[in-house]
């Protein structure tokens, strides 16, 4: 073999390593979504916040949020880390979820969490109980700080998201 094909094949094996290893760091920092009742198992045991994404295949807006602000980098990164993501399709009649010693189909829990519109965005802690909904499409710039007052735990300590916002802290209110 010559010295040029040697130089071709290593070339090649460098390439296809540097695409393996840059695939999987990507890959290590996607966020996975989880089924209902498997989301809130896993959250009690690992201790995190949960957050419930109510669509609908229908919806346009739905599908911005998940282009533009589930796939944004730091916002796949925060949810990763630091949460559990459900997505519950709002219109799936068929679908069995339990919740707080309940049986309900997907439609019936939308409505329970006073959902109206897609998407919505369900916050429970760890335990299951709902801390917020935030109705409607929001883009990652804003919504790293929604996810940033709820890693906190602000609410717990009574900070108002606003008061949040205005101090990006959770412990001084204004």
């Amino acid at each position: 073999m010559s010295l040029s094909r040697y130089k071709f094949l290593f070339t090649k094996g460098l390439m296809l390593v540097t695409v393996l290893v840059f695939t999987s760091g990507v890959l290590a920092a996607e966020k996975k979504w989880y089924a209902f009742n498997e989301g809130l198992a896993l959250a009690e045991k690992q201790n995190k916040s949960i957050m419930v994404d109510f669509y609908a295949d229908w919806c346009h807006w739905c599908k911005v949020m998940d282009k533009n602000t589930f796939q944004d980098k730091v916002i796949a990164k925060k949810l990763a880390d630091r949460f559990i993501s459900i997505k519950l399709d709002a219109e799936d009649a068929g679908a069995k979820v339990q919740y707080e010693q309940k049986s309900y189909t997907n439609v019936q829990l939308t409505q329970a969490f006073g959902i109206t519109g897609f998407p919505s965005l369900a916050f429970l802690d760890a335990k299951g109980k709902i801390i917020t909904v935030l109705p409607g499409y929001v883009p990652p710039e804003e919504f790293i700080n929604v996810l940033n007052y709820i890693d906190g735990k602000c609410w717990e300590q009574n900070v108002s998201f606003e008061d949040y916002l205005k101090n990006k802290d959770c412990g001084k209110k204004s």
